[in-house]
């Protein structure tokens, strides 16, 4: 009994200390590890198990709307990084260099990629020649390197993995309306499969994307309150294309620039999932992206025929493509009662003498708690709407807390007061003003803009902050 209480205490409090909490999550599911050089995490199984899904499913959707998967260099020349200008100049504090090839200097230096808008370009430029060749829908599943003065596991890290998608379009509508296609195929991948509850909508000037003429964001409210900017789609027009003389041939047999979207989900919504998921046993993940969604239990699997019936479900389960395994350690019920919980399995299934005495199993969901005796002959029809309960049962719980911890404010001093009392999102008007959106920052301490939604509201006529007449409604918030 010792050692099963000394394993859940390993976990700070969610309440007490949240960063603590998020990191004792993250070591004891062991889901990465830190490295030699700062910033640069190991993803460990467990972790990177729940990449692969995210990839896999995110991978599908991409591929429902037409885009084609590549890979190009991690190297590029500063030369060609310095063509777009406002690029170069918002990745300038984040660019790790290249200097020297073996004991010889570089004639040039070379950039170990933190974005790939300059490769594709640079690619583009040279393939495409008439309109019969576009669009060009790429995705790119790779890692990037960017030197973050303050790290913290999958949330900001050095390098880190994510998917970079790029394309090329004929004209300005179409790329924007592949802008908001992907906007929309992250949001429902988020929601749906990660049971995630998000607000969304258009970044203001100078929290877009350096070198875009648009960008629009996913944005998710963790436990503590504080935001996760958790996917990012970005209309760049003709600005990147001009700048690298990307032209075809039109209908007419006249030049024209092409237009350009990018758009990215990192590992950081590893972060998101365990932050709005998590308590106080571990993880919790949902049932679509969960590595395994049930780990079977032998109690007392000594005995005569409680591993061979463990083994039978086991196989059933997988027959039917249910993500299942045994835990068939040595360890005490107790202790892999927690383990289980710790990593987030949504289910167990406890087997034992009794149960099988009976024809019955008992399933213990994660994110209740709840225990309930089926009989093994149900089994294959009731654990998948268990798990399906449990995945829109952690998305109802999730939009709850979210629409519980958005208020709205119409003067500076309800706005201060109300993210003094309470942790989450303020909606309030705004001018637009680049100054009054840092005084509003700066005064909140640190609640800065998240997006200006694509629903509005007409909270007042006038700027919360400098009281001239208001163009939006937007979200404030603290973030990650």
């Amino acid at each position: 009994m010792t050692n099963e209480k000394k394993f859940v205490q390993k976990i700070t409090a969610r309440d007490e200390n949240f960063a603590q909490w998020y990191t004792d999550v993250v070591r004891e599911a062991k889901l990465c590890d830190y490295t030699a050089v700062k910033g640069c995490l190991i993803y460990e199984p467990n972790g990177y198990a729940i990449w692969e899904n995210i990839q896999k499913d995110l991978d599908e959707r991409f591929k429902k709307t037409g885009v084609q998967n590549v890979y190009l260099p991690v190297l590029i020349p500063e030369s060609l990084l310095e063509k777009e200008a406002d690029h170069v100049e918002g990745f300038a504090p984040e660019v790790a260099w290249v200097t020297h090839g073996g004991l010889e200097r570089l004639e040039e230096r070379l950039c170990i990629r933190p974005t790939s808008e300059t490769l594709f370009c640079d690619h583009w430029q040279k393939t495409v020649k008439s309109y019969r060749d576009l669009p060009k829908l790429y995705n790119q599943w790779n890692s990037v390197l960017r030197w973050e003065k303050t790290t913290r596991p999958f949330l900001r890290s050095r390098e880190f993995l994510w998917q970079e998608g790029h394309t090329i379009h004929a004209s300005a509508k179409e790329a924007e309306e592949r802008t908001q296609l992907m906007l929309k195929v992250y949001y429902d991948f988020v929601t749906e499969d990660l049971a995630i509850p998000l607000i969304c909508g258009q970044k203001t000037e100078s929290e877009k994307f350096a070198g875009a003429e648009a960008t629009y964001t996913i944005e998710a409210m963790m436990h503590d309150g504080k935001a996760l900017q958790s996917g990012t789609s970005h209309f760049f027009g003709s600005g990147f294309a001009e700048a690298f003389n990307i032209k075809f041939l039109n209908k007419n047999n006249e030049l024209e620039t092409v237009n350009q979207t990018s758009w990215g989900l990192s590992t950081r919504i590893i972060g998101a999932i365990i932050m709005v998921h998590g308590d106080d046993r571990g993880l919790v993940l949902p049932p679509r992206i969960a590595p395994v969604q049930t780990r079977i239990i032998p109690i007392n699997a000594h005995k005569e025929g409680v591993l061979e019936k463990a083994n039978e479900i086991f196989n059933q389960l997988q027959n039917n493509n249910i993500r299942a395994e045994i835990d068939k350690t040595d360890k005490t019920p107790g202790w892999k009662f927690s383990e289980q919980e710790m990593l987030g399995i949504p289910t167990r299934i406890e087997i034992g003498p009794k149960e099988i005495e009976k024809e019955e199993v008992i399933i213990v969901r994660r994110d209740n708690n709840e225990k309930i005796t089926i009989s093994i002959n149900e089994l294959e029809k009731r654990l998948p709407q268990i798990l399906e309960d449990i995945q829109k049962s952690m998305y109802n719980k999730a939009k709850e807390f979210l629409d519980s911890h958005i208020d709205s404010a119409t003067t500076m001093e309800e706005m201060i007061e109300k993210f003094n009392k309470q942790r989450g999102f303020i909606k309030a008007m705004w001018c637009g003003s680049e100054k009054c959106e840092g005084e509003i920052k700066y005064e909140t301490g640190g609640a800065g803009s998240r997006c200006i939604p694509f629903e509005q509201e007409h909270l007042s006529d006038t700027c919360i902050y400098c009281g001239k007449p208001a163009k939006h409604m937007v979200f404030w918030g603290k973030s990650y």
